[in-house]
């Protein structure tokens, strides 16, 4: 395993073990507390305790080199991971949601719903910092690894804080204001769930259309173009197709050289400016230059 897989997967284990953590500190305050909101947000903890584990196993088979049945190699399974978690948090925001969305149902027939007590208080703001925490981690990790399955974690775990910020105001809402008032904490779960739908349905995007071979960004598109056409003696970039499979990128793009230029010389010209482009994004990068004369050049 090369040294950025290793960070990876580091980096993943201790968002596995935080977690673990988490859901147990959540669903021990949420029962003992009483809270709905603070249950929904252990049920949150234990999907990402759950998809924390299949990335693992994604990022793992991601790290293998190219074979005879993978001649691009296998970073598409990073794709696949980033779209595994997005999926993984809509059915959790799914859950949340029908179970707060009951809970105020049940409210409106006229039946009582516990006050949550100070225990899920202590609980929703413990999370709250841990999760802050592990989401600057991770997202600065995943920056400096160029992983988007760590910024995809990343972002989960900021959804978490976030839900667990407004987790905690709903308690301490129903504290203040007292037992006919404790349908607060089931319609914060509800925010929760919205909240974590927004969250995977942006990661859901970006999975989807790299999985659907969408063109990299207009702005990486103009920068390549820019890098080919500083070389002399090359004219008219075009034909341009871009791609990303994991964490690299796929480049072919077809240009114009002097048409009397030998085989050796124009042959060098092409791999020096293969050369340039995988210097400004990376070794892995896949380039094909496609050579055709131009007898307008002397």
């Amino acid at each position: 395993m090369e040294a950025r897989e290793k960070g990876i997967f580091r980096v993943m284990i201790v968002g596995a073990v935080v977690n673990l953590l988490l859901l147990s500190l959540k669903f021990a305050a949420g029962a003992i507390g009483r809270s709905s909101a603070m249950i929904a947000d252990g049920v949150n903890s234990l999907s990402d305790f759950a998809t924390d584990i299949v990335v693992l196993i994604f990022i793992g088979i991601s790290a293998k080199p190219s074979d005879k049945g993978h001649d691009y190699g296998h970073g598409k399974f990073e794709t696949v991971a980033v779209t595994f978690v997005a999926l993984a948090m809509l059915a959790v925001a799914g859950c949340i949601l029908w179970r707060g969305g009951s809970m105020i149902l049940s409210w409106i027939r006229g039946e009582d719903i516990v006050t949550p007590s100070t225990i899920a208080l202590w609980g929703a703001l413990a999370s709250i910092i841990i999760k802050e925490l592990i989401y600057r981690y991770t997202v600065r990790e995943g920056k400096k690894l160029d992983s988007q399955s760590l910024v995809a974690r990343a972002w989960d775990y900021r959804s978490d804080a976030l839900s667990s910020i407004a987790t905690a105001a709903g308690i301490i809402a129903c504290l203040l204001l007292g037992g006919r008032w404790a349908v607060i904490d089931p319609i914060i779960s509800l925010f929760v769930g919205v909240l974590i739908v927004k969250v995977a349905f942006e990661l859901l995007r970006g999975g989807i259309n790299e999985l659907a071979e969408a063109s990299l960004p207009e702005e990486v598109e103009n920068e390549i173009l820019s890098i080919v056409s500083s070389f002399e003696g090359v004219s008219d970039p075009h034909k341009l197709r871009t791609r990303r499979i994991g964490h690299n990128y796929a480049i072919e793009v077809h240009l114009r050289m002097d048409g009397d230029m030998s085989l050796r010389d124009s042959h060098r010209r092409a791999s020096e400016i293969e050369h340039a482009i995988r210097e400004r994004f990376g070794s892995g990068t896949l380039v094909l230059v496609h050579m055709e004369p131009d007898d307008n050049i002397k």
